[in-house]
């Protein structure tokens, strides 16, 4: 049975990351003509097409994508509580769907920004997965090198922003019911 849960895990996750990225584009009004983008969009278009007729986008927020999101956590839970013949309760199931929405956002943006220091090691820039990297995490890192500014060419921006995002993970770990087990 783990390795069962293993495989429904992993799979429900990769996806959730690629519905959290289609969000993140949007929200970072990133180049949608780039292929790394273009992946993003035609593989959660088929289900997020259909939802945006019922939800429509409030502002700049894609209430259809997010809504996805939630669906997928909600039915890795609810296959995971049948693999492991556990009582479902719904309740429970939404709010861990909440937290672990945002909780995987965190993480995704955790690991984009040491793709993003690994390939800024070894790449000449202009790959696109790292133009769309840089678009979706440059939000978070100008504020930082504003009141860091690089020093002798270190940028110290990404190495900040990992120990914040370190700070808020333990940090909700403490507060946020389900956090530390999502």
């Amino acid at each position: 049975m783990n390795a069962l849960s293993f495989l429904v895990s992993t799979v429900f996750d990769l996806y959730l990351m690629v519905v959290i990225l289609r969000i993140w584009l949007q929200l970072a009004k990133a180049d949608f003509y780039n292929p790394f983008s273009q992946f993003i969009v035609k593989a959660t278009h088929p289900i997020v097409a259909p939802l945006r007729r019922i939800l429509p986008s409030i502002g700049g927020f894609d209430t259809a994508s997010f809504l996805l999101a939630l669906l997928v956590v909600v039915a890795k839970f609810v296959i995971l509580s049948l693999i492991a013949g556990a009582a479902i309760n719904i309740p429970t199931i939404l709010l861990v769907a909440v937290v672990s929405v945002f909780k995987e956002a965190g993480v995704l943006l955790f690991w984009m920004l040491i793709i993003r220091a690994v390939l800024s090691w070894i790449s000449q820039g202009h790959n696109p997965i790292e133009m769309v990297m840089g678009q979706l995490t440059e939000p978070f890192l100008s504020p930082i090198r504003r009141i860091i500014p690089p020093m002798g060419g270190l940028d110290l921006s990404l190495l900040v922003l990992m120990i914040i995002l370190n700070f808020v993970n333990i940090l909700l770990a403490q507060y946020v019911p389900f956090w530390a087990n999502v």
